[in-house]
């Protein structure tokens, strides 16, 4: 039997702890990969806490895994053993269903979450369908990579996916993991940035990453001053907030797209989508090949997430941090130690 160690939780709001199980067989079109990097996600503290109702304990989190190629099935293509690649939200699709073959892999049913049935990367091992482990520009700053497999897809894809234009104004609401990321990958989209945040006294940060306006995101008269000047709002919050002012904020044709997971429903006005002819929609991570594109694009633009570093064995004490609201803005968990892995058996 095979064995990978790592960092699980048996239960809603119980710590991690040292962890092993058996892997089975790799797949033929599998490829097996040893972290050396992992970001830690707000979604990974949503599985841990079952907050959306779909964890199976016990779980490894980590889905923005970063290392090197160390096994591959027999059936694997342009891959190669010691390659570094990056593994986020998926680690599998059917590959033959409508979505599959035509490049929005992340919309399969049948798509494999790397942390929903799954152990992820809080391993020194994380396996997945090669499809899936998304080759990385030698040009990224590898450390800090990981967040770019999650947040930096779920910002980007929009992007492509409704043709946003360089000559657009775009709207960021809320700069934290997913938001930092947005304004920077819009400001080198060519975009008019505004961003709206909640902490005004970040506002030199929120302009170094881009935005050329702030907003409060807070202060419904203060949004209402921008009425009428975007074409584009990209909603990364999770929380409830003004929705019929920030969609007055839209141009007539604008959408306003959202990719935080606000578990409350959003109060729309029919009147204010009709009159403007507006849009609302949301949209979950992407496929490989705009997971491919987005890396690229990072790597000639140096677009990079804003990290801070915890050792792996430090787990417990970086979820802290993180559900306390300190992180600025995004955690990576550092495998370089591989002493931090004990020995438990399922």
């Amino acid at each position: 039997m095979t064995y990978i160690s790592g960092w699980a939780a048996r239960g809603a709001r119980q710590k991690l702890e040292p962890y092993s199980y058996d892997t089975g067989p790799l797949g033929l079109e599998e490829v097996e990969v040893a972290v050396e990097y992992c970001g830690l996600c707000h979604s990974d503290l949503s599985i841990l806490n079952n907050e959306w109702g779909l964890t199976q304990y016990p779980v490894i989190p980590g889905h923005e895994a970063v290392g090197r190629i160390v096994a591959m099935g027999d059936q694997v293509k342009s891959l190669k053993i010691g390659q570094r690649v990056g593994i986020g939200w998926n680690v599998n699709s059917c590959m033959h269903c409508h979505e599959c073959l035509t490049g929005a892999h992340n919309l399969c049913s049948k798509a494999e979450p790397t942390i929903i049935g799954h152990h992820g990367g809080f391993a020194e091992r994380v396996r997945a369908h090669w499809i899936w482990a998304i080759p990385l520009p030698g040009t990224l700053e590898i450390s800090s990579a990981g967040p770019l497999l999650c947040g930096g897809i779920t910002v980007f894809a929009p992007l492509i996916a409704f043709g946003v234009k360089p000559t657009d104004r775009v709207g960021v609401v809320g700069i934290g993991g997913l938001g930092h990321l947005a304004l920077q990958f819009a400001h080198a989209w060519g975009c008019e940035v505004t961003a709206f945040s909640s902490n005004l006294a970040k506002a030199e940060e929120v302009r170094g990453f881009g935005a050329h306006r702030i907003v409060s995101s807070r202060n419904s008269a203060e949004i209402l001053k921008v009425a009428n000047s975007l074409d584009f709002l990209l909603v990364t919050v999770n929380t409830p907030l003004d929705w019929t002012s920030l969609l007055k904020t839209l141009r007539p044709n604008g959408r306003m797209h959202v990719v935080g997971a606000v578990l409350e429903p959003l109060a729309i006005p029919a009147f204010e989508l009709i009159m403007g002819q507006k849009t609302v929609s949301g949209s979950p991570t992407g496929g490989p090949a705009v997971m491919a594109t987005m890396l690229d694009f990072a790597a000639r633009h140096h677009i990079a997430p804003q990290v801070e570093h915890f050792p792996l064995n430090k787990i417990n004490d970086a979820i802290a941090h993180l559900a306390a609201g300190k992180a600025r803005y995004r955690v990576v968990l550092d495998h370089v130690d591989r002493t931090d892995f004990g020995v438990r058996s399922i």
